[in-house]
């Protein structure tokens, strides 16, 4: 068998697909949690902290005064954003609980589905009227 071939049926297997179509639903999910965290949350937080936008934080590393830090980076000035970091870290932890969430109720369906008694064969209900008729 060739490389290619055996490429080919890596690639095919039912796993690799799936984890595929992970990571795309993956990176456009971490898209909207960005967009819940950066233009929902993080401007009400910003709002109730007395009008702070948090992507605007910085510690100005290098020499001179900017008041932004676009205008810092504009300088080419060395800054640790640390404002940009409290955003991802939010989306970091809306992402986990969300992930959470998700699997708590697949784990909740899948337990309530191994509990539920399951239904005998149609023939055997089928016989057991036909035994239950019989005895009368």
């Amino acid at each position: 068998m060739g490389m290619i071939s055996e490429f080919k049926e890596f690639a095919m297997k039912g796993n690799v697909m799936d984890m595929a179509v992970g990571i795309i639903i993956g990176g456009a999910f971490g898209k909207i949690i960005s967009s819940l965290v950066d233009d929902i949350i993080m401007p009400v937080v910003g709002k109730l902290m007395g009008g702070v936008d948090f992507s605007q934080l910085f510690l100005n590393l290098g020499d001179g005064d900017f008041t932004t830090l676009a205008a810092a980076q504009e300088a080419g000035a060395a800054t640790l954003n640390y404002g940009s970091f409290i955003q991802a870290a939010l989306d970091f932890l809306i992402i986990a609980f969300a992930i959470f969430m998700m699997i708590k109720a697949m784990n909740s369906a899948k337990k309530a589905e191994e509990e539920a008694p399951a239904e005998p064969p149609a023939e055997e209900v089928l016989l057991t009227e036909i035994r239950d008729l019989l005895k009368k």
